[in-house]
């Protein structure tokens, strides 16, 4: 029987690679050849957590076709943000908490989305409709997971679903929810050894809005101040990716894990669409969002309203 590959995004953040993880285990334990790969290296918050639980990190591919036609997407659905030759592969299943775009199959599949806010939540439900025991390592990168995209349940797609499900993990994977999440959360900052291109890629996304492509990068920090300061650094960066790529434009999306709060740093075209979607006016390029800081909810939908 040939592996089925599991995998999240481009640019994986802890959920892309928890989720993998732990749905690859889950899908075995029901009886498929599934093993977890990743579509780039972990960030810093990842590796804390992979680290912490003793976790082997997924192996990365970038292209599964030489080595597998079958494959199972977690967090993620569109075309744009997964492997290169996603469309020569047959997607088993989906299990996503994201919108829906640039999707679709020849053969039927398994899809489950959910509005929640992390992936893992969901398949911490699937566990436990498949009355599958989870062991204390796959638990503590669930729960990783489920902290970093709620940012410790303080983002507002967090729902009290997401919030049972950590603390349910947390029992098992034996930690203190708040102090491990915070330490894990600011692993995630720790940002001054790296060039502006590592930063503007370490969680980015290109999203299709109206007839353009839109690049959408996000940072965590806890100091506007570290990041802000190479503005000129990644203004510059931001410019040559904009004329490689195409993109009708690049947000940068910089985000205070402890104030709640953004700053949006903004370059290219229809920048009137920016300054519509949020009511702002952009100075110097950027603006702050005050209690702003989920890109799938306060961001990208405000966005595609705008570009429509």
């Amino acid at each position: 029987m040939s592996e089925i590959f599991v995998f999240g995004h481009q640019n994986p953040d802890t959920d892309a690679i928890g989720a993998a993880i732990s749905f690859a285990y889950l899908q075995k334990e029901l009886g498929k050849n599934t093993v977890p790969v990743a579509l780039g290296t972990p960030s810093e918050e990842t590796q804390y957590a992979l680290d912490y639980f003793n976790v082997p990190a997924p192996r990365v591919i970038e292209e599964a076709g030489s080595q597998t036609k079958q494959v199972m997407l977690v967090d993620h659905n569109e075309f744009q943000q997964s492997v290169a030759d996603i469309k020569d592969l047959s997607i088993l299943a989906v299990v996503d908490h994201h919108r829906i775009a640039n999707f679709e199959t020849a053969d039927p599949l398994y899809y489950r989305a959910e509005p929640v806010g992390c992936t893992s939540t969901i398949i911490f439900k699937m566990f436990k409709e498949s009355n599958v025991v989870i062991p204390t390592q796959i638990a503590g990168m669930m729960v990783s997971a489920i902290i970093s995209d709620t940012l410790l349940f303080k983002s507002p797609t967090c729902t009290e679903e997401d919030i049972q499900a950590a603390n349910e993990l947390a029992a098992i994977a034996e930690i203190d929810l708040n102090g491990y999440g915070l330490d894990m959360l600011k692993a995630g900052t720790n940002l001054s050894d790296k060039s502006a291109e590592v930063l503007l890629d370490l969680d980015a996304k290109s999203f299709p809005l109206g007839d353009k492509n839109v690049r959408i990068a996000q940072i965590n920090t806890v100091d506007f101040n570290d990041i802000l300061s190479r503005q000129d650094e990644l203004e510059a960066t931001m410019n040559a990716e904009i004329t490689a790529n195409g993109y009708e434009m690049f947000i940068l999306i910089i985000t205070n894990i402890l104030d709640s709060d953004s700053e949006l740093l903004v370059l290219g075209n229809s920048l009137d669409k920016v300054e519509k979607a949020f009511n702002i006016s952009l100075e110097n390029n950027r603006s702050f969002l005050k209690g702003v800081v989920s890109r799938k909810k306060q961001i990208v939908p405000q966005l595609t309203e705008a570009f429509n």
